[in-house]
C-alpha cells in the first residue's frame, strides 16, 4: 500500500522523520498523554526509541507513523499511524493516536481520522479499517463513537500493559459499506 502525507485547512499528517524528535518531545511532555499508551515519553531517549520503533514497523511495511501538524501554528501537536496493515485483506488499522492535552475536545482528532478514513476508502479501496482501544480508557472510547465506528466487542485479557497489569481491548470498526454514510456524519462534525 502506498501511504502519503494527508492534510485539509486544520491538520497536516506528515511521514514521521527523525528530525521531527524536538516536536515530538514537546507535544509530548504531558504525563497523562501516555496514560493509556504502551510507551512513555519523559525525555529525548523516549522520543528517539518511539521514532525508531516506529521507522523500524514502517520498513517492514507493518505501520505507516505520521506526526501531526497545526495549520495554524506549522507546530506537531501529536502523532497517528496506519497499523497491522494487511494488503490481502484490505485492511489496517489506526491507532497509537495521541495530541498534546491542550488540543483534545478539539476537532483535531476528527479532522485527522476523517482525512485517514477518507484515504483508506477512496483511495486505498480498503474493505476494514479497525481501531482499538484500552477498555479503561473512556475517553477514546468516547471519541471513537462518536465518529462513527461500530463498537464489536471486548477482546479479554488481549494485552499486557507497561506496568505489567491485564488489558481488556476494545475493537471498533469501520467497513466499505459504512464508509458513505459515516464521511456525512463526519463533515456534519467538523461544521
Amino acid at each position: 500500500m502506498n501511504f502519503s502525507a494527508l492534510d485539509n485547512e486544520v491538520v497536516l499528517l506528515k511521514p514521521l522523520e527523525e528530525h521531527d524528535v524536538a516536536g515530538i518531545l514537546a507535544a509530548g511532555s504531558y504525563p497523562e498523554v501516555w496514560t493509556h499508551l504502551p510507551t512513555t515519553i519523559e525525555n529525548e531517549q523516549d522520543v528517539h526509541n518511539f521514532v525508531d520503533k516506529a521507522l523500524q514497523g514502517k520498513l517492514l511495511n507493518k505501520e505507516f507513523p505520521y506526526v501531526i501538524v497545526d495549520k495554524k501554528s506549522g507546530e506537531i501537536i501529536g502523532s497517528t499511524r496506519f497499523m497491522d496493515i494487511d494488503e490481502s485483506h484490505q485492511r489496517v488499522e489506526i491507532g497509537f493516536t495521541w495530541l498534546t492535552p491542550a488540543y483534545w475536545r478539539t476537532t483535531v482528532n476528527t479532522n485527522c481520522k476523517y482525512l485517514l478514513l477518507s484515504y483508506c476508502f477512496e483511495v486505498l479501496d480498503l474493505r476494514r479499517v479497525q481501531i482499538k482501544t484500552d477498555y479503561e480508557n473512556t475517553r477514546s472510547q468516547k471519541a471513537i463513537e462518536r465518529i462513527g465506528a461500530v463498537k464489536e466487542g471486548i477482546l479479554r485479557n488481549h494485552m499486557i500493559r507497561k506496568d505489567g497489569t491485564t488489558r481488556h481491548t476494545v475493537m471498533y470498526s469501520v467497513i466499505r459499506e459504512d464508509w458513505p454514510e459515516m464521511k456525512l456524519h463526519l463533515k456534519e462534525l467538523l461544521k
